[in-house]
């Protein structure tokens, strides 16, 4: 590949938007993305086939523990400002209908939704991006003052997916059809169906979705029976009780952690907190697969800063015990739990 191919191919350009990230170079990427525009590449593909695979590197980079949070925020917020470089380089007019999109309350990974956001508006539709964690009484009042043709709801983790639910459904409630998209759905889509809503798996999907009023429309009903045992909401109620009895347990079983630095301390108070979100999703959606993908990814985050695997595997066997009149909740920990290495109770 010469140097003139590699300049017109967002994958002969990748390895350079890498570096730029790397080295937090945002004049570099923003000149490279530029570049690959005025040589003829697509705005969409410099998008899709340069920002966000470079943006799932990033991640990657910082699960691997390569990277530092610093070091993954300077990234997040160069590859914003190269979207927003690419967009107004091209300077799409709308000509269909508005669109809201829009991060779940709780929900911080802005990159991914906009670049969908930008992605509608390079095809036409009017956007109004409202960027993370909003909430759905806000997003409800903005649908009422606006006139929507859809809403597109991003969620990156499925430990949010009881929020997510309240806010499709508060959506719906204001005649507004809602596509969503996103890791937190799942990379099939099945906790969506579950929920009862369209998903699309990319943005162009996303787009076509909502070009097509009827399909965005023709949705099964959710098929959440399951929650009447009220096994969810008791869970949610004792969350606060499950973290704090976890922290004691561990403190006393690994006397290294009665040492931990207060940054230690509070990752670890987080993390015992995720197993209970997590726990508390799975159980909401009716599904343990859910709750075992989390384990195996948490894993392999905590091993990567030395967090010694067997005691990883504490946590998990005290919520065991504290949650033993939780049928549904003790099946999903058991299986989350046999992914695990044994610890030494």
């Amino acid at each position: 590949m010469t140097t003139a191919t590699a300049a017109a191919d967002p994958a002969g350009a990748f390895a350079g938007y890498l570096d730029c990230l790397a080295d937090a170079d945002e004049y570099g990427a923003i000149d490279l993305a530029i570049g690959l525009l005025d040589a003829g590449v697509p705005a969409e593909r410099v998008l899709l086939d340069l920002v966000a695979p470079a943006q799932a590197e990033v991640g990657e980079r910082w699960a691997r523990n390569e990277w530092s949070v610093a070091q993954e925020h300077a990234a997040t917020h160069i590859s914003e400002q190269v979207v927003a470089a690419v967009v107004a380089h091209v300077n799409p007019r709308p000509t269909g209908g508005r669109v809201v999109v829009a991060c779940m309350d709780g929900e911080w990974h802005a990159l991914p939704p906009r670049l969908v956001a930008e992605v509608l508006r390079l095809r036409g539709w009017q956007v109004t991006f409202l960027g993370a964690s909003v909430p759905a009484a806000h997003l409800v009042s903005y649908l009422h003052r606006y006139d929507a043709h859809a809403v597109a709801l991003a969620c990156a983790l499925p430990m949010r997916l009881p929020y997510a639910h309240r806010m499709i459904e508060a959506c719906r409630r204001s005649d507004v059809p809602v596509v969503v998209g996103g890791r937190g759905f799942g990379a099939d889509g099945r906790w969506a169906r579950r929920l009862g809503v369209a998903w699309a798996a990319d943005a162009p999907a996303a787009a076509d979705l909502i070009a097509d009023e009827r399909a965005l429309r023709a949705v099964p009903p959710p098929r959440l029976t399951h929650l009447a045992d009220d096994e969810y909401a008791s869970l949610v109620r004792r969350r606060g009780e499950l973290i704090d009895g976890a922290l004691a347990d561990l403190l006393e079983r690994v006397p290294a952690a009665r040492a931990y630095s207060a940054t230690q301390l509070d990752s670890t108070v987080s993390d015992l907190g995720h197993i209970v979100d997590f726990l508390a999703a799975a159980v909401y959606v009716d599904d343990s697969s859910l709750f075992t993908e989390f384990v195996e990814w948490l894993l392999e985050i905590l091993v990567s800063r030395g967090v010694p695997a067997e005691a990883v595997a504490l946590p998990f066997d005290f919520y065991r015990v504290a949650l033993r009149d939780f049928p549904r909740a003790g099946r999903v920990l058991a299986l989350g739990r046999a992914a695990l290495p044994v610890a030494d109770r």
